[in-house]
């Protein structure tokens, strides 16, 4: 019988995982099935996140002030439309796959 391996996870994943069961408003356990992991992972790196303990991401950049530069709000804006293709990107491969799945 082979060993099963034991999946690693990046810091950048546990902390959007986490973001994603807070900001969404869904049960622990929906959140958890969708990516695949234990529920208790997830609350597991919530804890370490509010401890410390994964550090923070150094992509991530502070919330823009009321008074930033119409520049720099061009700038952000641009990151953020990167960031939502990016996502949306993600999520349509998810639904793909998500559709092979069920045929």
């Amino acid at each position: 019988m082979a060993k099963a391996t034991k999946r690693r996870f990046t810091d950048e994943f546990k902390r959007e995982a986490v973001a994603l069961w807070e900001t969404s408003g869904r049960p622990q356990t929906e959140v958890a099935g969708e990516l695949g992991i234990m529920p208790t992972m997830l609350r597991r790196w919530q804890r370490k996140l509010q401890e410390g303990g994964v550090p923070a991401n150094p992509a991530a950049k502070p919330p823009v002030s009321t008074m930033a530069s119409p520049a720099d709000q061009a700038s952000e804006i641009a990151r953020l439309r990167r960031e939502l293709g990016r996502a949306r990107m993600e999520r349509d491969i998810l639904e793909r796959d998500d559709v092979g799945l069920n045929r």
